[in-house]
């Protein structure tokens, strides 16, 4: 059985770590996980035929010569090494989660710190308990920063986070409905994205605070942190400035000259997700002048805040993810866009709600009908609402899909967002 300290010098002789055979790093680290349908154990030997220099194992009858590492529990062993790595660094580690926008800012975030320094980020959406410390093995000499999504669905999921990254600083960018199913209710939302700022309290750390947002002011009252927010007292101030369909905005700091940013970015709600790179930017000596270029030069992917001329259409894309606050925003936003198109909108179910979620489906419904906008609503819970609207229902994005390319749509303007699961982004294509 091999110990954390050996075990990371074995990895020092590795070019990376990785857990998943289709995706092997040559000369990397492979974990055998386990799954509730798979035991990589099983495909530890073709992961060292395939170009890896070592199998961390957790399954005896495996570990037949030296390049196998037998530990006792794989899962265990990846979060140990992850931290035991991450201690060989005293770097800035930024820790980053909430409901709604998290890796926006966290992308932002990385645009504006890695314009001073190089910079480690978590890639895609690699924020849980095994994309942690798979994110904290990618730590080099190099970096002079370090920004660690974490994501939850219960509690007790950013303590352990936590405990893996030991994060110096925190930023919780909201606290909204979403995950319900795994939280048990809006309070129990409240309890887990706030283990981040219990961590940061206790380890005597910083955060970066909204202080539009008073349940976050209230939450972090008793810690030292630095503000952002449209308010006069927040150590950043921003404020919308017109930009046709993007973001703009101006920020300043008491006694300093407005900075004015054009984003690429959709949506007047990414102001906070932005204003939030520019306080963690100031933190850290990012001149005002780079910062600016940073965000503008930033250009949102994966179905995220997107703005796309088909030619035919002009899209609004935010369909990797959905709830129902992420939802409302959204829709507002959207109503609130000046065009001479028509407008669509194109919902898919928002997952994870457990037993609230047809009382929340129909929240959308209604909203819709408050905001007088034309919808296709795509999925079973969707389906259960509001039966004398004037909005089609699909079951499935293939259905939408489908009757997209029958109609084909010319000349709207037409917002995009449901839960990935939905993968509404099929009928892209179609528009």
């Amino acid at each position: 059985m091999i110990g954390i300290a050996e075990l990371h010098q074995r990895f020092l002789e590795c070019t990376g770590a990785c857990t998943d055979t289709r995706q092997l790093v040559r000369d990397g680290m492979f974990f055998a996980l386990k799954g509730p349908r798979f035991n990589a154990n099983e495909m530890a030997a073709s992961a060292l035929e395939d170009g890896c220099k070592y199998a961390v194992v957790d399954d005896p009858d495996v570990a037949v010569n030296d390049r196998f590492l037998l530990v006792n529990d794989a899962l265990r062993a990846l979060q140990d090494l992850g931290r035991h790595h991450r201690r060989h660094f005293s770097i800035p580690v930024v820790a980053i989660t909430g409901t709604n926008g998290k890796t926006t800012t966290k992308e932002l975030v990385h645009a504006v710190l890695s314009a001073k320094a190089p910079t480690l980020a978590t890639i895609g959406n690699l924020n849980n308990h095994i994309g942690v410390p798979l994110t904290l093995l990618r730590l080099n000499a190099d970096h002079h920063f370090a920004i660690v999504e974490m994501g939850a669905n219960h509690i007790g999921d950013i303590a352990q986070l936590t405990a893996i990254a030991e994060p110096t600083h925190g930023l919780i960018t909201n606290i909204g409905k979403a995950h319900l199913e795994g939280f048990g209710s809006y309070a129990g939302v409240i309890e887990a994205k706030t283990e981040l700022f219990q961590y940061i309290r206790v380890h005597q750390g910083s955060l970066f605070v909204n202080t539009d947002d008073e349940l976050l002011m209230e939450k972090s009252s008793n810690a030292q942190r630095a503000t952002y927010g449209t308010s006069a007292n927040a150590l950043i101030t921003g404020r919308i400035v017109p930009n046709g369909p993007f973001l703009g905005f101006a920020f300043g700091t008491s006694g300093r000259t407005e900075h004015r940013v054009r984003t690429q970015l959709i949506g007047d709600y990414n102001l906070p997700n932005a204003l939030a790179a520019v306080c963690i930017g100031f933190e850290f000596g990012v001149p005002a002048k780079t910062i600016v270029e940073a965000l503008e030069a930033y250009a949102p992917g994966n179905n995220r805040s997107q703005f796309k001329d088909t030619g035919r259409n002009q899209l609004v894309l935010d369909a990797y993810n959905a709830n129902p606050s992420s939802m409302q925003v959204a829709l507002r936003n959207f109503a609130s866009m000046v065009s001479a198109r028509p407008k669509l909108v194109i919902l898919g179910d928002m997952l994870e709600l457990g037993a609230d979620s047809e009382d929340e489906h129909n929240t959308i419904v209604a909203l819709l009908t408050e905001l007088q906008l034309k919808a296709w609503l795509v999925g079973p819970e969707f389906g259960k609402t509001g039966h004398g609207t004037v909005h089609l229902r699909f079951k499935k994005s293939e259905e939408a899909l489908a009757h997209a390319q029958n109609e084909r749509l010319t000349d709207q303007l037409i917002l995009i967002k449901g839960s990935r699961g939905i993968k509404l982004e099929t009928i892209v294509p179609a528009l």
